[in-house]
């Protein structure tokens, strides 16, 4: 079963290479998506894949990469994004 998820992340986010970061963990998984910064100092992000693989990427978005700080994280259920064929980040 496929799952499609938006996501923001909220707290020390930005500076810390969480972006990159989560494009490789999204790649080793064979997630397709998006991440990108907010104005207001959030990560936003979609992930679609396979249930498992999904909720995995949304373990490690709780605590993302060594120097992040995450304080929240808000995860809402989506309809699939056919346009969607690999994993970038978005400026």
């Amino acid at each position: 079963m496929n799952k499609s998820v938006h996501v923001v992340i909220s707290g020390r986010v930005q500076g810390v290479w969480f972006r990159a970061s989560t494009k490789e963990q999204a790649e080793r998984l064979g997630l397709i998506g998006w991440v990108r910064n907010t104005e207001n100092g959030d990560v936003e992000a979609v992930f679609q894949g396979s249930d498992k693989l999904v909720e995995e990427i949304l373990n490690w978005c709780k605590t993302g990469p060594p120097l992040a700080k995450v304080n929240n994280i808000k995860v809402e259920n989506i309809e699939q994004i056919n346009d969607i064929n690999c994993f970038s980040i978005r400026y």
